[in-house]
């Protein structure tokens, strides 16, 4: 019996990779949730609505996203966005689907969905985790689309890894170049996603090429890995490089030292990945949009560059810049170099990882931009 499940999962590893999927693979029509409304939480919410209308031998029509009540001008935004199909608050001007549905009911949300699109800032899953507790996931999935990672006292966790343990719901991930904005204008852009088989997979349920059906646009192309902890390490730690980029460029140091900065950040974000991550392949982060292209666009023009800049050529606090810069959401890279260097710290490995500490000592403790160059000299 053993050995046939062996095979049947090495079966459906192979398809994964290869496959397209058919109306005739699965079950039934899978009803999709988006857990998140931010802009990236609202982006891939649109694109996922545009497939669930569009392809309906594999989805059911309508989309249901959670969205944490607020009051914009003296409307709920659950309200705005059902009546106008307009996030306001945090992706203005852009029209959603008819079909994307937004529910300020968390439970709600999740426990009529077949796959569950996790969109929140990382530093919030624990306590969006506990108010999805009660449901039954075992016929459920999901893709988490965070970027971060859960530091414990035993060595850093893959967030998707969190929500099984916690919810006991099989997770893929979805990561890569994807500025929240320019996916939601529909400008052209490359994401891959790592959906494993399930252990407890059986024929007809979902799996990598549903997933690619799911997120794939015209605009929106998707490559399929197996490599899920160097997806998922590639979107959490281009986030602390990006402030390093956004450091340099603040002080006005140009695109050499930027390169520089990129360069060793990516020797990092693979030693890490390799150290604390066996099943982690080099070439995930060398050559997927999960790896060095996002770290490309992140050092171009992401939220955690523009708040590094900022820092160097302002001096205000943190604080100040998130609110002045980013319309009330967060710069992933402060929560994920606070995480990595906490750990760094308790494993007394500060040293081999220069760049990343530098980084977090600049923001945090007074050390000044200048001392970045002899910090991670080889």
């Amino acid at each position: 019996m053993a050995s046939t499940t062996a095979v049947r999962r090495l079966q459906q590893i192979q398809r994964n990779l290869t496959s397209s999927a058919s109306e005739s693979s699965y079950k039934k029509k899978f009803r999709i949730a988006v857990v998140g409304s931010g802009n990236w939480g609202t982006a891939v919410a649109k694109l996922v609505a545009e497939n669930a209308a569009e392809k309906g031998q594999f989805f059911e029509r309508e989309v249901r996203m959670w969205v944490r009540e607020e009051s914009v001008h003296g409307r709920n935004l659950t309200e705005i966005i059902n009546s106008e199909h307009e996030n306001v608050r945090y992706l203005p001007q852009v029209t959603l689907p008819t079909n994307l549905v937004a529910d300020p009911n968390l439970q709600n949300v999740a426990k009529n969905a077949d796959i569950i699109v996790i969109n929140i800032p990382h530093q919030f899953l624990k306590s969006v985790a506990d108010q999805l507790k009660g449901i039954d996931y075992s016929k459920k999935v999901a893709i988490s689309c965070l970027k971060g990672i859960d530091v414990t006292p035993n060595g850093p966790k893959l967030l998707s890894d969190f929500i099984h343990q916690h919810l006991g719901l099989h997770c893929g991930v979805l990561s890569g170049a994807n500025i929240a904005s320019e996916v939601a204008r529909e400008k052209f852009s490359e994401t891959t996603v790592a959906f494993p088989v399930a252990p407890n997979y059986e024929q007809g349920e979902p799996d990598a090429p549903l997933m690619k059906e799911l997120f794939q646009r015209p605009y929106f192309h998707v490559q399929m890995s197996d490599d899920t902890a160097g997806v998922s390490i590639g979107g959490a730690l281009k986030n602390v490089i990006a402030l390093g980029a956004g450091l340099v460029e603040g002080a006005g140091w140009g695109d050499n030292a930027k390169a520089a900065v990129m360069r060793r950040g990516l020797i990092e974000m693979s030693q890490f990945a390799a150290d604390y991550f066996p099943s982690f392949r080099p070439e995930t982060i060398s050559t997927t949009s999960a790896g060095v292209a996002d770290l490309i666009t992140s050092c171009a023009g992401g939220r955690n560059l523009k708040v590094g800049r900022e820092f160097a050529r302002s001096g205000k606090s943190i604080k100040q810049i998130e609110a002045d810069l980013l319309n009330g959401q967060s710069a992933q890279g402060l929560v994920t170099a606070e995480e990595v260097y906490e750990l760094l710290t308790k494993q007394n490995r500060l040293e081999e990882f220069p760049l990343m500490v530098t980084i977090y000592d600049i923001i945090n403790n007074g050390l000044p931009i200048s001392e970045l160059p002899n910090r991670i000299r080889e």
